[in-house]
């Protein structure tokens, strides 16, 4: 991620720059094909209900040891489930 775009969306509220930096993730699809609540989820990942909306929202980035705990959650390389926004998932 280019520094300069992170300071234009941190210091100006540059909402397409914000936009940019979140991660496209494929959460809510894996969780409703298994059949799991985001509570179900949640309990999974020793997280509240609440982060795993705000992750499958888009409006959270999980923190890296998270996205390893999602990852082995549902057996998937952490690409298979997130990708930048930049590049296309695999």
């Amino acid at each position: 991620m280019d520094l300069a775009v992170l300071r234009r969306a941190v210091d100006y509220g540059a909402a397409s720059d914000a936009a940019a930096l979140s991660m496209k993730n494929r959460l809510r699809d894996l969780r409703s094909e298994r059949g799991w609540s985001q509570g179900d989820l949640a309990a999974r990942l020793a997280v509240s209900r609440q982060t795993v909306n705000a992750i499958e929202t888009e409006k959270y980035d999980p923190s890296l040891p998270l996205a390893f705990r999602i990852a082995r959650q549902f057996a998937l390389p952490i690409e298979k489930i997130f990708e930048d926004g930049e590049g296309k998932r695999r």
